[in-house]
């Protein structure tokens, strides 16, 4: 089944109810004196998101921004696949996919379909627009939980290249954040030829085995780095563990309570405006997909390392208030890194809280190697 259908976001009002009766039966976890440093996410801030989510949020405001965008959902690989496409004014349009990560989903780039689509409207320079493609990753959102496991970074590129020749791009760019990064990667492995180059905001790819000594070759900024990783992995990364090792034990818990659902992607969008989180948070929980989202961490530990580097143009853009990039490892993954830059401002989230210096750092790399 190959059919692209037209969709439109429709949640029934019972889920909304449902949902509101939810929030407002929580059952709190006790917090001791001093639990709120150093023990996780805090209840005085999980109280204060589901204040703001029962009696101020409007589902019905965000779903009628996602439906001014064209739906659409087809089948592929087994699996629904749910996208936004919105085709530029400009003659010469180059075809961009775009792949959020966890725990966002492709709300991500609302804010950026204008901008890419129809610079003239917004000021800018109409000789680089994209035809935008911004799916719901397998297992994310709209798309719905995937019916069968495998859907890791590689598996979800392959089915973005069977997408895309539905909708008839022969040749594409390609950007994302998160595991978005990695998705864009990984297309640049499987479709070098048709791949016009791709921007990430992460490179990380693992540590080479065969190179025990690599941390000695660092720069004097990639050994900070390094030093961030070491902490992170340390302190802050207990959710990485539990999604690569127990997905499904930690799903039970998170398809039952939009409180925990809420407490636990909280951890990893806490700089947020509290209107997005929510809205990240909102389709997680009206989709019935936050258990299937968080198994694309044990789904990439499955999936084998290339063995040689990407060969298309890659440009990295960097935000402060994100787990930096170690160059030496990045130009080990990819050969052709022609653009690296790394901002002042603007967090793990750049397409929300520094829309400008990303849009403007994607739009200079795709100028300079579309051809």
């Amino acid at each position: 089944m190959t059919e692209i259908q037209p969709y439109r976001i429709q949640v029934p009002e019972q889920e909304l109810a449902d949902l509101r009766a939810r929030l407002a039966a929580v059952r709190w976890a006790p917090e001791p004196a001093g639990g709120d440093q150093g023990y996780g996410v805090p209840l005085a801030k999980v109280r204060e998101l589901v204040t703001h989510w029962r009696e101020r949020y409007d589902w019905r405001a965000w779903e009628a921004r996602l439906n001014a965008h064209a739906q659409f959902t087809t089948t592929i690989d087994g699996t629904n696949v749910h996208f936004i496409h919105v085709r530029s004014p400009e003659p010469d349009a180059v075809p961009l996919i775009l792949s959020h990560g966890w725990p966002g989903t492709l709300v991500e780039f609302l804010d950026v379909i204008g901008p890419l689509t129809d610079p003239r409207a917004h000021g800018l320079d109409s000789a680089i627009a994209f035809d935008v493609v911004i799916p719901s990753l397998p297992g994310f959102g709209f798309s719905g939980p995937t019916p069968d496991t495998g859907w890791g970074p590689r598996r979800i590129a392959r089915a973005w290249l069977e997408l895309l020749a539905r909708l008839g791009y022969r040749r594409f760019a390609a950007a994302g954040n998160d595991w978005g990064s990695y998705i864009t990667a990984e297309l640049a492995h499987l479709a070098p030829e048709a791949m016009i180059g791709g921007h990430v905001t992460q490179a990380w790819p693992a540590p080479p085995e065969d190179e025990p000594d690599w941390p000695s070759k660092l720069s004097e900024r990639d050994t900070r780095v390094l030093a961030d990783f070491q902490d992170l992995y340390a302190h802050h990364a207990s959710y990485g563990a539990v999604h690569g090792q127990q997905p499904q034990t930690l799903a039970h818990a998170l398809a039952d309570s939009p409180t925990g659902l809420l407490g636990w992607n909280a951890q990893a969008m806490g700089g947020l405006d509290p209107e997005i989180l929510l809205t990240h948070v909102a389709i997680h929980w009206l989709t019935g997909t936050a258990g299937s989202a968080i198994r694309i961490y044990a789904e990439h530990s499955r999936e084998p390392a290339w063995p040689t580097p990407t060969t298309v143009p890659m440009a990295v853009a960097q935000f402060p208030d994100d787990l930096g990039s170690i160059r030496y490892l990045a130009e080990r993954a990819h050969s052709r890194i022609v653009s690296w830059n790394e901002y002042d401002r603007g967090s793990h989230y750049a397409t929300h809280d520094a829309t400008d210096l990303w849009l403007s750092d994607l739009r200079t790399f795709f100028t300079a190697v579309k051809g």
